[in-house]
């Protein structure tokens, strides 16, 4: 919300030389955040006045066009200038070029002197040009920021201005004004207007409030105005769509008369831009009091108008030109002809208010927040109005808010006030709430006085009576999120001071840290990250293709997810299954801004659904559900277990003088899995995979050493990677985290190190091709024995010499004892010992 401060000083007593960063610091202690500061002064500058056009003479130029050389006095006429600027002429009278031809002599007009900076930091200085020197410019409404009129200079008697020459444009035109925004949340509704800004500074800073809708006297109506009926025969959640339904009309008004200046200055200023005076002050008092309006064409409107629910096939057309499909939850305005708008969203163009229209018909209506915030995402038609009634609009202030634009149409547009009036419909009226006594000071942790609790909800516009026990607080009729004792708890501190509570830190138990499970996952995350990859943090939000594509390792095996109930995107309807598809795609990101070199991780939760989501019913509120129900609760919640993902694209490294970088391969993404698993104490059993999003041949299997596969890891598949932009022959590794920190020893245990030798030998055996390298690993490691500290695959050959369908695979055995030095004859004997085991299962020879 923007707040123009000149506009808030009506009605809240803010300090002369108060800045909006001074009222932005204000809101903040009442619990509202800053957004930005709108000062136009911040990007134009004088000296930037009026001045009246003396002489205008045409210029034909050599390329086609056609300039005006004119004289223009910037000072009244009969005194001299008193600007001791360079370029600025001492009579008062500037010669200035310019391009445009929309004026005339003795109009007045808005001359940006020499010396004066336009926004854009555009500084006016005198220039030489088509055979003149110009002094100044004459300004444009773009070229003074406040609006994007560019087809010729602005002349002020459009606006209805007739100021004296050489009086300062910037104050006129409203650009010394400045505007604070602030934050506002879902439950402050009623902060979307200068009225609730307003009660909140006065609250912020303990000031006398001025509400403005008190100061609209509403004219008693002599007889019923244009027919309303409402007729929400489905209404959502039971709740009627229009509880409330204001009609005014105004007769005889000139729909092209122009905006005065200080409204379209403010309107400006809170980031409405100014279209016409009809619209411009249905905005106007939408900002001012919090109620939007919608103005009828009312010479347009045919008979009766009903606010019902939209029929099946049903269509609109908007006022932004689209012809819309209505939604039988639309809830619409209709007239004898059908549907004229959709209520609190946007209006039709059958009824639109334009240039010609004579009489106005006003709607000030209450409607129902579900069936707003609905319609406007269907349509996809977010507007000011709708943002006020998504969050709630009083309803009470409904038949001011029409009154208010009846006055304002009748002094600006010159119309004539309909004396009928229309008010149909009756708003819910807000029941009491009990307020224990101690409530508030023992929910807080402080004391409050009973002045400062009754006090504080009478400043917010609540009726407070002392009752048996506590208070019967009545909240008022802007404020209907204030339904139970802890929204009022809430309302006492806030407008108390929340620097009132103390900061006390809480005492740390003693003996406590890390959970086991923190412990793991800490030193697994640091781990990754102290090898060089770059921990990211990626939605849990994938497609349905996505989840069948990483979620499970055979093509074609549906994987069950848990579908959104409400997505941000359709395309991204389901929580992930596999940590993958978010890292890729966050991989795809960078890569499209030039970084190729990555290697990228993330540990998070993936969702595994099975058997029965949620539950039948929610427990109700003020009690603790039973054993049995919060059994049940969690029973509905999806299996989650700590999932770890990598993925590697490009290179290792930059490359420098001397250093040639390596490309990431599959045993980089083994590694990464296997450094989780180390520094946890497991050993990983790395073993030829498959899966479907990975190379059918550079695919590894991880499983435990109790043969529970754990996750994959390698390179990932060349169509999957084409399909989705991204490099070819990139890597990747997932495993279950969880899994893997289950099977880690309660403590991890060092192992000795040896003072004794280490003895190497090496051996090569030939075996059948379809034997997995890793298989044959783990059938020396038994057969030599305790003696084996470590076995490594060093070599792998097919080729000459090799029999057919067999290869020759090369492994280095390091041997040691713990108790003496290893004798040739010991080691050679645990080498042995070992081949005998693989030819025993086999058929392995040595080469």
């Amino acid at each position: 919300m923007r707040i123009p401060l000149t506009w808030l000083r009506e009605y809240a007593q803010v300090p002369a030389g108060a800045t909006a960063e001074d009222v932005m610091t204000d809101l903040v202690k009442v619990g509202f955040e800053e957004e930005a500061v709108h000062r136009p002064s911040d990007e134009i500058s004088g000296p930037i006045v009026v001045g009246v056009v003396l002489s205008k003479e045409p210029e034909a130029q050599s390329n086609g066009k056609t300039i005006n050389w004119c004289t223009v006095r910037v000072v009244p006429e009969g005194t001299e200038q008193t600007l001791d600027i360079e370029g600025i002429d001492p009579s008062g009278v500037q010669g200035i070029v310019c391009g445009a031809h929309n004026f005339e002599v003795g109009d007045k007009v808005v001359v940006t002197l020499p010396g004066s900076v336009l926004p854009g930091d555009f500084r006016i200085t005198p220039r030489k040009t088509y055979g003149h020197v110009s002094a100044g410019m004459i300004a444009s409404v773009r070229e003074l920021g406040i609006g994007e009129d560019h087809d010729g200079i602005l002349v002020l008697s459009t606006l209805g201005l007739d100021p004296d020459v050489g009086s300062d444009a910037l104050a006129l035109l409203g650009l010394e004004d400045e505007a604070a925004e602030i934050n506002v949340t879902p439950d402050r509704g009623y902060v979307f207007s200068i009225r609730g800004a307003a009660r909140e500074y006065a609250h912020a800073t303990d000031s006398v409030f001025v509400d403005p809708a008190s100061l609209v006297e509403v004219t008693p109506a002599t007889g019923p105005g244009h027919g309303i009926r409402l007729a929400d025969e489905t209404p959502i959640y039971g709740k009627d769509g229009c509880d409330r339904f204001v009609a005014r009309t105004v007769r005889g008004i000139n729909a092209a008369a122009p905006t005065p200046t200080w409204m379209s200055s403010r309107l400006r200023l809170a980031g409405i831009r100014s279209l016409s005076l009809p619209v411009d002050i249905s905005n106007y008092v939408m900002l001012e009091l919090g109620q939007p309006l919608h103005f009828y064409d009312a010479d347009k409107v045919a008979g009766e108008i009903v606010v019902r629910r939209a029929a099946a096939g049903e269509t609109l057309k908007t006022l932004d030109g689209k012809v819309r499909k209505l939604d039988p939850e639309d809830l619409l305005i209709t007239d004898d002809s059908g549907a004229i708008g959709v209520a609190g969203v946007m209006g039709g163009a059958s009824t639109e208010v334009n240039s010609k229209t004579v009489n106005v018909l006003i709607e000030a209506a209450h409607f129902e927040e579900v069936s707003i915030a609905r319609s406007r995402r269907r349509h996809k038609l977010p507007s000011e109005a709708s943002k006020r009634f998504e969050r709630g609009v009083d309803p009470a202030v409904a038949a001011i808010a029409a009154q208010r634009a009846v006055n304002l149409l009748v002094e600006l547009a010159g119309g004539t006030e309909d004396t009928t009036s229309t008010d149909v419909g009756t708003p819910a009226v807000a029941g009491p709430v009990f307020l224990p006594l101690g409530f508030t000071s023992a929910r807080i942790g402080i004391e409050f006085s009973q002045e400062q609790i009754i006090g504080s909800l009478r400043d917010l516009g609540a009726v407070v009576e002392k009752v048996d026990g506590g208070y019967s607080v009545t909240a008022p009729s802007w404020r209907f999120d204030l339904v139970t004792k802890e929204d009022l708890t809430e309302e006492v501190i806030r407008l108390v001071g929340y620097e009132q509570i103390p900061s006390t830190l809480p005492t740390a138990p003693p003996g406590r840290g890390y959970s086991r499970v923190q412990q793991q996952r800490r030193r697994a995350v640091q781990a990754l990250a102290d090898s060089g990859l770059t921990e990211i943090l990626a939605y849990p939000f994938v497609s349905k293709s996505s989840n069948e594509t990483f979620g499970v390792a055979t093509a074609g095996q549906e994987r069950a997810a848990v579908k959104l109930a409400n997505p941000l995107s359709e395309e991204f309807g389901f929580l992930r299954t596999s940590i993958l598809p978010g890292l890729i795609e966050i991989a795809k990101r960078n890569h499209s801004r030039g970084f190729h070199d990555l290697a990228l991780f993330e540990s998070g939760l993936v969702f595994l659904p099975s058997g029965t989501l949620g539950s039948g019913s929610i427990p109700p509120l003020g009690a603790r559900p039973s054993d049995d129900v919060l059994d049940a609760l969690d029973g509905g919640i999806p299996y989650q277990p700590l999932t770890m993902a990598a993925v590697f694209t490009g290179k290792d490294s930059p490359v420098a003088p001397g250093h040639a970088p390596r490309a990431w391969d599959w045993a980089d993404a083994v590694d990464a899995a296997l450094l989780v698993a180390d520094v946890t104490g497991v050993e990983l059993v790395v073993a030829q995979g498959s899966h479907q999003a990975f190379h059918p041949g550079r695919a590894a299997q991880l499983s435990l050493r109790t043969g529970e596969v754990v996750g994959y890891a390698g390179e990932l598949h060349p169509k999957l990677l084409a399909e989705l932009n991204m490099p070819a022959r990139s890597v990747a590794m997932e495993i279950n985290a969880e899994k893997v920190f289950d099977a880690a020893a309660d403590v991890i245990v060092a192992k000795p190190i040896s003072t004794f030798p280490l003895a190497t030998q090496d051996v090569a055996l030939v075996v059948p091709a379809d034997i997995p390298a890793q298989t044959v690993l783990e059938t020396l490691r038994e057969g030599a024995g305790e003696l084996l500290e470590d076995i490594a695959l060093f070599d792998e050959y097919q080729g000459k010499g090799i029999p057919e369908g067999r290869k020759s695979l090369a492994f280095g055995l390091r041997f040691r004892a713990t108790d003496r030095t290893l004798t040739a004859d010991e080691a050679s004997a645990a080498r042995a010992s070992a081949v005998e085991l693989a030819a025993e299962r086999f058929g392995a020879t040595q080469r």
